[in-house]
């Protein structure tokens, strides 16, 4: 029998605000000791007020680490400076690497209704920090999606799951160096799914619908459950009355120091006093 993973804390997501006011709550990366290696950052937008989100991402830079975009509801336009343009809809994934540096905008394109959704900021190692940029846009279709009992599913991300007699390979699979897992997982009321996860990774669930039951502990909405090191599987069970909604996050710990200022993510002091320079004098990318 599979051992598995045990959960050690249960944090809540802290709500904050960003871009041009965008109301959101940030499940990681709210200050620097809450983040998961390879992981810097988790938000998570839900609004049907369009007051929460209409002005959107206006023009801002990155540097360093990528960003992965999940649309579960809603539709929104990326448009950066080397003229790539994506259309986002309910969902799709942006999969952006930031590399040597890039600026882009999120604006979203509806003025009424439910937008939500997640970005993530995954760090790239030293080594890759100052890759050329690159953009991809995943449509709905092209995502994996394996079903579960009653209406559940595994929507991969990123990553591959042994599922069955066959993987599901998800777009981020060519990232050798952190090897990043990414799921949106509904499991229905009382129903369980143990998802095997690599002895090399962290891992950690955020439940944005209905409660997680974890051993004799229950996970509400808005809230991330961390799992320790020990353990071949992620056991992820409903509450016998209430279906669960996660997002799994896993990756492999790059182990290398980190040095953030806002939206530059480097290795040194130095190396983020150069993406500044080069950022005001215009040579970024």
């Amino acid at each position: 029998m599979m051992s598995e993973r045990s959960l050690i804390r249960v944090t809540p997501a802290q709500a904050t605000q960003d871009g041009a006011g965008v109301r959101l709550l940030r499940a990681l990366g709210y200050r620097q000791g809450a983040r998961m290696d390879p992981f810097l950052m988790l938000d998570a937008f839900s609004s049907d007020d369009p007051d929460d989100y209409i002005a959107g991402f206006p023009p801002h830079p990155h540097r360093g680490f990528e960003t992965v975009t999940y649309i579960v509801d809603g539709h929104m336009r990326h448009r950066d400076h080397l003229g790539n343009e994506g259309d986002l809809r309910a969902g799709g994934v942006q999969w952006m690497t930031a590399g040597r540096g890039i600026i882009h905008e999120e604006m979203p394109q509806q003025e009424n209704g439910l937008l939500r959704g997640f970005q993530i900021w995954l760090n790239l190692p030293a080594a890759d920090k100052m890759q050329p940029a690159h953009y991809r846009d995943i449509p709905a279709g092209e995502i994996r999606v394996a079903g579960l009992p009653e209406g559940g599913f595994i929507k991969l991300i990123a990553g591959t799951i042994p599922w069955a007699t066959c993987p599901l390979e998800g777009p981020g699979k060519g990232h050798a160096a952190t090897q990043p897992i990414i799921a949106d997982i509904r499991v229905m009321a009382g129903q369980s799914v143990d998802i095997p996860i690599p002895a090399t990774h962290q891992v950690l669930l955020y439940v944005f619908e209905g409660q997680l039951q974890a051993a004799d502990q229950v996970v509400a909405a808005a809230h991330t459950a961390w799992y320790g090191p020990e353990g071949e599987t992620l056991h992820i069970a409903a509450t016998p009355s209430e279906g669960v909604r996660v997002l799994l996050l896993a990756g492999k710990p790059l182990n290398e120091p980190i040095a953030q200022y806002g939206p530059f993510v480097m290795n040194t002091a130095e190396e983020l006093e150069q993406a500044l320079n080069d950022y005001r004098q215009g040579t970024l990318a």
